[in-house]
């Protein structure tokens, strides 16, 4: 039964002082954040025409989906409707609110590096509160996991073909004599999916298969980049979702055509072509070889991880497989730290990836007074025994922190991301997110406030 007089859909109720959100939003510079986020977002725009940015209420929605793994379309919403998402925007006095693409684009625009920079203003506050003590760090590398199937020859042709005539029905007529010259082979191919999977018993017949497959996939490939070539000769312009799916077409026929070479070696040799291609859509993931009890290999990025003493973390993204092996990583460390907050650590420990007796001496040309690497074989430790007791707990600590980023609530694992620079951009949000929270939560507990929310 309906109400006499309708009910008011603008409740005015006051936020609660001990919510995280309120609480995360009292608690930050946001001058300072702004300031470095518009120094980010010209630096990489060519002009700073248009129209404004509203850079509050957009590292807002940053930090909201950083506290908590949630999508864009999630963000948005609750930012439209849940009132301490709205203070944390600094939405309370208007009715505008972010949609999901502003959100996204938001965060390409900011990138890995942008969002590093926000964090390290977050660990900076924790240091200037007493709260983190750079005087003692430990680091290690770590993989972070991307959301793709696991990547096999065969299921990489048919993703391709699938892709191929997905993106080529969307390009219009421009490219309709490649589908209609390709649709049997196409069509072929995802037979010999099928066959492979329900009929391949044996080494042979699976051999002989993908051998076929490879045959049908080479021939797509080289029409798809014959007709891109037609397609760019043409005066005619393409329009919305053509372009996307022009670019689409070019990513696949580039990657394919790299991918190939390695699929028939691994069919003449048995073996893993160097530098293999693992995901049509990032070409640039890896395959990361942790050597870990039920889980030998993880396909995805590798990262670099500093723990301050007090928990806060500092995270640093590899570009390539070799750039952040622990070898190199143990030393950079300490640089970044350096270049941070104006002087080295006074004690510094690393697992024994990291050892070796160059790397000792670098650390402690670097200013480190405690240089806490493990060492490999029988080679002594660098420190003392008081010293090498204290570094190995705080070494054991910086697991626990790379665990909570990789848990549910934060998503660095297997983020929603479909390009390296998202990768980067979720992994850095995820630490961001750890260490905002835990420093509203600490700032609380020294006020005695308990948080609610």
């Amino acid at each position: 039964m309906s109400d006499l007089f309708p009910r008011s859909k603008c409740p005015t109720i006051p936020l609660a002082e001990d919510h995280r959100l309120v609480q995360l939003a009292d608690t930050l510079d946001w001058t300072a954040l702004e300031a470095s986020a518009q120094r980010i977002r010209l630096g990489k725009l060519k002009n700073s025409a248009g129209r404004h940015p509203h850079l509050r209420a957009n590292l807002g929605a940053m930090l909201l989906m950083s506290s908590r793994s949630m999508g864009y379309r999630e963000a948005e919403d609750m930012i439209r409707y849940y009132a301490p998402a709205r203070y944390l925007c600094g939405l309370t006095e208007t009715d505008w609110t972010p949609d999901f693409t502003t959100i996204q684009d938001f965060t390409e625009l900011m990138g890995e590096e942008g969002i590093r920079l926000i964090n390290e203003q977050v660990v900076l506050r924790a240091v200037k509160e007493k709260l983190a003590d750079p005087r003692t760090v430990v680091a290690d590398t770590t993989a972070q996991e991307a959301a793709i199937p696991y990547p096999n020859e065969m299921g990489l042709m048919s993703g391709f073909l699938r892709s191929v005539r997905k993106a080529g029905s969307k390009v219009g007529g421009l490219l309709k004599g490649f589908v209609e010259q390709t649709g049997s082979q196409l069509e072929a191919g995802m037979k010999k999916a099928r066959e492979y999977r329900l009929f391949g018993k044996s080494k042979e017949s699976k051999d002989r298969i993908m051998g076929q497959m490879v045959g049908i996939v080479e021939k797509v490939n080289q029409r798809l980049g014959e007709a891109l070539q037609e397609l760019g000769a043409q005066p005619r312009k393409l329009h919305r979702f053509a372009i996307r799916a022009r670019a689409k077409l070019e990513s696949l026929q580039q990657t394919m055509s790299r991918l190939l070479p390695q699929i028939r070696y691994w069919i003449r040799t048995g073996s893993v072509a160097g530098g293999k291609i693992i995901s049509l859509h990032i070409p640039q993931l890896y395959a990361i070889v942790r050597g870990k009890a039920g889980k030998a290999v993880e396909f995805g990025l590798s990262w670099g991880v500093s723990r301050l003493r007090g928990g806060y973390l500092l995270a640093v993204l590899g570009k390539s497989r070799r750039e952040m092996e622990d070898s190199k990583f143990a030393v950079q460390a300490v640089k970044d730290q350096i270049a941070l907050f104006g002087r080295p650590p006074r004690a510094y420990a690393y697992d024994r990836g990291g050892y070796s007796a160059e790397n000792v001496v670098s650390l402690r040309t670097l200013g480190v007074k405690q240089v806490g690497l493990a060492p490999r074989g029988r080679s002594s430790w660098p420190v003392s025994k008081e010293s090498r007791a204290r570094l190995v707990k705080e070494r054991a600590l910086v697991e626990s922190g790379i665990g909570t980023i990789k848990s549910r609530r934060y998503g660095f694992n297997r983020p929603a991301a479909r390009s390296l620079p998202m990768m980067g951009a979720c992994g850095q949000r995820a630490v961001l997110g750890f260490n905002a929270t835990k420093l509203v939560r600490e700032l609380a507990h020294r006020k005695g406030v308990r948080l609610s929310g």
